[in-house]
Formats: C-alpha cells, sequence, structure tokens
C-alpha cells in the first residue's frame, strides 16, 4: 500500500515536472528554431503563447472533466496527448505544425495539472501526509522549471533543438504505465457539469488578446487587423464574464472575485508572471541574437536565477510567519522590480557580469512571493472550494505569461528596435511588480489583516 502511494506520487511529480519542463525549456531553443524552420520574432511568440494560452484556458474545465468522470482516466488521456504532441513537435518540418504540437501540448498541460492534484488527494487521505506529498510534488515541478534552460542548452549542443521535445517521451511513458499499475480511480461526480459555452469562450477570448498582441509588433498596433482582433477579444471576453454570471455550474464562478483578497492575489500572479515569463522570452533572445551566445552558454546564464527560486521558496514560510505574508509578497514584488531596474544597463555587447547579479534579484524576488501569494490566495476561500480556487490563480498566472510573452515579443520584434523594446519591457515589468508591492501593503493596511492572520495564511 505504501509502495503504491509513492509510486502514484512519483506519476504525479513526472505529470506536473514535464509541463513545467516544457514552459522554460523551449525559450533556450527558439533562436535554433527559428533559423532552422524560419520566421521571424511573432512565430516564435506563438511557439511560446499557444502553450500557455491552450493551459491557461482549459484548465478549469480540465478539472471538471476528471471530477466527473474520473481523474486517473483523464490524467493519463492528458498524458498521452502531451507525449504524442511532443513527437509531432520534434518532428515537425515546418512552423505551423510546431505551433499546432505546442497546442497540443497545451491542453494535455491543462489536463494534467489539476488532475495529479486530485489523484494525490486521493491517494493520501491523512492531512498531514497529504501535505507533505504535495511538497514533494510541488518541489519536482520547481527542480525542472530551474534546470530547463540549462538541459535545453545542453540537449540543443548535442543533438539538436528537435531532442528538447524528446526527451518527453520516457518521461510520458513512465508516468502513463505508472498511473495504470499504481493510481486508484477518484470517486466520480455525474453531477459535475461541464460550462462549455465559458470554455469556447475564454479560449476565443484568450486566443484574439494574444493575436492581437503578437501581430501588433509585426502588422503595427493600428492595423485594422490587429484593432479588430482587440475588439473581438474584448467581446468574447464580455460574453464570458455574463455566461460566467448566468451558468449554474460556472467554470470560474465570479463570487470568488467578491472576496479583496482573492481578487488582489490573483491579479499579483497575473502581474508577476507577465513580467517574469515575459522578460525570459526577452532575455532569451537578447543572449543568442543580440550578444551572439549558443544554447548551451544560454542556459548556464539563466541558471543563477532559476537557481535562486527554489531557496527562496523554502525560506518564505518563515519570513511569513514572521512578518505576514502580504509582507513576503510585497517584498518579494520589491526584490524583483530591482532586478528589473538594474537591467535597463544591458545594450549590445552587455557583459554577463553586468546582469548577472539583477536576473538573481529576479529569481530570488518571484521564488520569495509565489508561496505566500498562492497560501494568502487560498487561505481567503473556504476549505471546500481551495481546489477551485488553486485552479484559478493558475490560470491567472498562465494568462500572464501569454500576455508577457506576446506584448514584449512584439515590442523587441524589429531587430534595430530591439534594445529600445527590452528597455520598454523592463520598464513595464518594473511598474507592474511595484504596483504588485504598493497595492498589497495598502490593502493589508486598510483591511486590517493582523500578522498573525497573514503568517497562518502562509503555511
Amino acid at each position: 500500500m505504501k509502495l503504491a502511494k509513492s509510486l502514484t506520487l512519483a506519476a504525479m511529480s513526472l505529470g506536473y515536472g514535464v509541463v513545467q519542463l516544457d514552459v522554460t525549456i523551449v525559450n533556450t531553443a527558439l533562436n535554433s528554431i527559428g533559423t532552422a524552420l524560419g520566421g521571424g520574432v511573432s512565430e516564435l511568440q506563438w511557439i511560446v503563447s499557444i502553450y500557455t494560452v491552450a493551459f491557461a484556458a482549459l484548465i478549469l474545465t480540465a478539472g471538471a472533466l476528471g471530477d466527473r468522470i474520473g481523474a486517473k482516466k483523464v490524467f493519463m488521456a492528458g498524458f498521452a496527448m502531451f507525449t504524442a504532441a511532443s513527437l509531432a513537435c520534434a518532428l515537425a518540418p515546418q512552423m505551423s505544425i510546431l505551433i499546432a504540437g505546442r497546442a497540443l501540448q497545451g491542453v494535455g498541460a491543462a489536463i494534467l495539472v489539476p488532475n495529479s492534484l486530485a489523484l494525490l488527494n486521493h491517494a493520501y487521505p491523512d492531512e498531514k501526509d497529504r501535505g507533505r506529498a504535495v511538497g514533494i510534488w510541488a518541489a519536482g515541478a520547481s527542480l525542472a522549471l530551474t534546470t530547463g534552460p540549462l538541459a535545453g542548452g545542453a540537449l540543443i549542443t548535442l543533438a539538436g533543438w528537435r531532442s528538447i521535445f524528446l526527451v518527453n517521451l520516457p518521461i510520458g511513458l513512465a508516468g502513463l504505465w505508472l498511473t495504470w499499475r499504481y493510481a486508484e480511480e477518484t470517486t466520480r461526480s455525474a453531477r459535475r457539469e461541464l460550462d462549455l459555452t465559458g470554455q469556447g469562450l475564454a479560449i476565443g477570448a484568450l486566443g484574439c488578446l494574444a493575436a492581437a498582441m503578437i501581430e501588433g509588433g509585426a502588422l503595427g498596433w493600428y492595423s485594422p487587423w490587429v484593432l479588430a482582433a482587440f475588439g473581438i477579444a474584448a467581446l468574447l471576453a464580455a460574453l464570458f464574464v455574463l455566461q460566467e454570471s448566468r451558468a449554474r455550474q460556472p467554470m470560474l464562478p465570479l463570487a470568488l472575485f467578491r472576496l479583496p483578497l482573492f481578487s488582489l492575489m490573483s491579479l499579483a500572479g497575473l502581474f508577476v508572471n507577465v513580467a517574469f515569463y515575459g522578460l525570459i522570452f526577452v532575455l532569451s533572445l537578447y543572449l543568442q541574437q543580440i550578444n551572439g551566445l549558443a544554447p548551451f552558454a544560454t542556459g548556464l546564464a539563466f541558471l543563477p536565477m532559476m537557481a535562486a527560486v527554489l531557496p527562496a521558496n523554502l525560506l518564505a514560510p518563515a519570513l511569513s510567519e514572521r512578518y505576514g505574508a502580504t509582507a513576503v509578497v510585497a517584498i518579494g514584488a520589491t526584490v524583483a522590480a530591482a532586478g528589473c531596474i538594474g537591467l535597463l544597463v544591458i545594450a549590445r555587447g552587455t557583459s554577463y557580469w553586468a546582469i548577472c547579479a539583477q536576473l538573481l534579484a529576479m529569481g530570488w524576488g518571484l521564488g520569495l512571493l509565489v508561496p505566500p501569494l498562492t497560501s494568502t490566495l487560498l487561505g481567503s476561500v473556504a476549505k471546500s472550494r481551495s481546489g477551485l480556487a488553486a485552479a484559478v490563480l493558475n490560470s491567472a498566472r498562465q494568462t500572464g505569461s501569454v500576455v508577457g510573452v506576446s506584448l514584449f515579443g512584439s515590442l523587441v520584434g524589429h531587430a534595430h528596435a530591439f534594445i529600445r523594446g527590452a528597455h520598454e519591457a523592463l520598464v513595464i515589468s518594473t511598474v507592474l511588480l511595484v504596483g504588485t508591492a504598493l497595492a498589497t501593503v495598502v490593502f493589508s493596511k486598510d483591511a486590517g489583516i493582523p500578522r498573525r492572520s497573514s503568517a497562518s495564511a502562509a503555511r
């Protein structure tokens, strides 16, 4: 029994880990992919953004589907889809097929994350054991996120860019076998309805927003096509809100946003990902296209930033206990903002050692703020809705990644204006991070949140 639980945990960790690995590993390969398959910055943006569009838009429905027909079935279907899509990406003969494969990977990722948690919840009924299992599950994902750029650079150097997708195949096959052999099916809830209308509107709104931002850099922000895409995105978003307010079982219960702390932390999660993942995209292109670094050297360049995340994650709970969770969110956002300000020194040929400390500050700030942000958001809702709240936060953060990559990629889309666009992206990131810090501090004071309640939410 204990072995079955441990191997179930291993399978769930592989599922979440491969999702996080593909968030960062692809950035190192962008220059190599562009050289091999052709296409400009907008095509490279689609390679990154289409994954997160599908991930962000489908994660809520994927969790509901697991509740309805069984998380084990849905998780295995998602892992099979992710693995098959990875093979399609590795074999893609042209850019359009690679982008389609990345979209399918995103669908698989959206299925894997909520259902892996559901299966862990089922396998570990004891609260203490479950807490430890979820900690291992999250730590494995952090390790995958951290090693992604370096692993990508090494694989590209040794075997070419297609190898970054082929590495998912043994992971997927191992995860599928372990899940089939050891995971127990969850209880089905036939009453759980799927909000397909809301789902369609969410995909349309987010897809049109990404298209408008990506093509804005290529066609111009005042292009009729770009303006039309922004208009359609706004219309679909309004229809989505209307649908969610009327649906009997909405995919996104709007009542959650009547909770001020929940709304604030959701918005903070979105802003942080706009800055962090948008800048990873920009800096990856900067290091390779502007400064001429090889993929492996680029992976090494990102290592301090990514390596700073995990120790900051581990330190954050103790700081939250002492100073309050919202205070630690504000500190983390401020440290990351300082890193962005420091990166304004970048120009063509800037030495890596002139920006290393700033990258370290960004990684440390992110690692410091995410645990208290997550725990504060979860602590703002009833325990019975914690799974839904976590899914909403994941969706908000992935939406931020879409916006960041789409917007910042468009700002640096023209080689002659790359440095100016990078500076604009850094200024926008600084504003978002400082705004997050100030809003968190001001809200905490206005709401009169005591230190102990904030700290307890961080546990």
